[in-house]
């Protein structure tokens, strides 16, 4: 009866001995491990070094980055001496009456300095990340006895349940070799995905195409917009009692005399984007809520907290003053 040997965790074929044919049998074995190798599935990954790789990169934080430059403000502000509801409104972009919603305020006029107005819609409350689940180690005390127990050389008679044997305990012992190697891949921990946070989007690219603008009163351009000199608008002088016009469509989120240095203030949202304001009037024609289109008469030209006559104007883009001239053909006024 021919005995078949099997060196266990090898992959050799069987050999016969006795048969005179070992060395040429070796070379074919060799042969046909090498092709084996060759042929597999398993490739070793592709790195791209150089300009090509520069060029196939995705520029995800490039692109966050610029996304982000887009809003400028923060989640939440923290009231400061001075502030109002109506100043933080009007220096983030915001209806007062959203924020005085959003953070569950009754009297918008009282607030106090140290508390946390959210400015954003769904960022009010902190988003819980669930806890992940952990995975049970994969015990491998069975197949540590099975490496201890194991032989070096296996015989068995040859035949198709001898092979089948033969096989099993090749399977065996090449899993028991990874597991004391240490390279069994652990299970992926998907942790619960967190709930999306609405926000107020960025500035919306067309809602600059769509608005158009007016001049907001005629007569004399005496002062003009200056970040360094921290002039936040225009000014116009003009004569008491005349029309003061919004310069372009919206709704009337503020009417009223509550921000310190504006007199009779009014005003604008337009969109999402931007505002606009008109101080030191003399009598205010609008209402807080009311729609109003562009070129209608929203108050008439006064001195309010001003040192003469005039209209203070600013467009504030997501809350921060721009410059008029960029939006009004002031060469007109």
């Amino acid at each position: 009866m021919n005995i078949k040997t099997y060196y266990p965790g090898t992959g050799m074929k069987p050999i016969y001995p006795g048969t005179g044919m070992n060395r040429i049998f070796t070379l074919l074995l060799i042969t046909t491990v090498l092709a084996g190798c060759s042929s597999s599935g398993h490739r070793a990954p592709v790195i791209e070094r150089g300009e090509a790789a520069k060029k196939n990169a995705v520029p995800e934080a490039a692109s966050n980055k610029s996304s982000r430059e887009k809003d400028w403000r923060p989640e939440m502000h923290v009231v400061q001496k001075g502030d109002t509801l109506y100043s933080i409104a009007f220096n983030y972009g915001f209806d007062y009456h959203e924020l005085a919603e959003l953070n569950a305020i009754k009297d918008p006029g009282v607030i106090s300095i140290g508390q946390e107005i959210h400015l954003f819609p769904g960022r009010a409350k902190t988003a819980t990340t669930a806890a992940p689940v952990i995975a049970k180690p994969i015990e491998a005390k069975s197949v540590e006895i099975l490496l201890k127990e194991q032989p070096k050389l296996v015989k068995y008679p040859y035949s198709e349940a001898a092979m089948a044997k033969i096989d099993k305990v090749q399977e065996q012992t090449q899993f028991a070799a990874t597991v004391k190697a240490g390279s069994i891949p652990k299970p992926e921990v998907k942790p619960d995905s967190q709930p999306a946070i609405a926000t107020d989007s960025s500035a919306d690219e067309g809602d600059e195409a769509a608005l158009q603008w007016a001049m907001p009163a005629q007569g004399k351009l005496i002062g003009r917009f200056s970040e360094s000199a921290n002039r936040k608008g225009i000014d116009i002088a003009g004569k008491l009692g005349q029309p003061i016009l919004a310069s372009a469509s919206g709704k009337v989120v503020y009417s009223g005399s509550g921000l310190r240095g504006y007199g009779k203030l009014i005003i604008i949202k337009h969109n999402k984007t931007y505002l606009s304001a008109y101080a030191h009037n003399d009598k205010v024609l609008v209402k807080e809520g009311q729609s109003v289109t562009r070129g209608q008469k929203i108050a008439e030209m006064g001195n309010t907290d001003a040192n003469e006559v005039k209209l203070h104007f600013e467009v504030r883009r997501l809350g921060k003053p721009v410059d008029p001239a960029k939006y009004l053909p002031l060469g007109k006024s």
